[in-house]
């Protein structure tokens, strides 16, 4: 599955980068997420709750930034187990200047789900994702923005 966008947030691309690269801050957003474990500057384990339609799965994800260009671009690989199922992403995102002091972070992801959680569907995984998406961003932009 491929998810993009493209969030404004009333604040300056330093600060949003120093949010975004640090873990225990936007593992605050996530929804979820019940732990993060910074294990160095690079790699990190976020331990969430996912619950799609009638399956609720408890992830363990190993996280990397795989590349980090400051201010402007990361990549990240994430590779997560649940029992009976298991997800593989990549995203990337790119901060730019807006209009009037604001930063642009434009995103993408994709994300490959297999086993018991990939059984519910397409359409039920991409809703509930979409929906988790979004507040992850309206999480970020309140304390981005405060």
């Amino acid at each position: 599955m491929h998810f993009e966008g493209s969030v404004p947030i009333r604040a300056s691309r330093e600060r949003v980068w120093a949010f975004v690269t640090d873990p225990d801050q936007v593992g605050q957003c996530g929804p979820g997420v019940e732990k993060i474990e910074v294990m160095d500057p690079t790699h990190f384990k976020a331990t969430a709750k996912v619950g799609i339609g009638f399956i609720s799965a408890r992830f363990v994800v190993n996280m990397e930034f795989a590349e980090q260009q400051p201010p402007d671009r990361a990549l990240i690989k994430a590779h997560g187990q649940a029992p009976g199922s298991a997800v593989d992403a990549t995203a990337e995102m790119r901060l730019s200047d807006g209009a009037d002091g604001t930063t642009v972070m434009d995103w993408n992801a994709d994300v490959n789900i297999a086993g018991t959680l990939a059984s519910v569907g397409a359409r039920l995984i991409e809703g509930t994702a979409n929906k988790m998406i979004g507040k992850t961003f309206d999480c970020m932009r309140t304390k981005l923005e405060a």
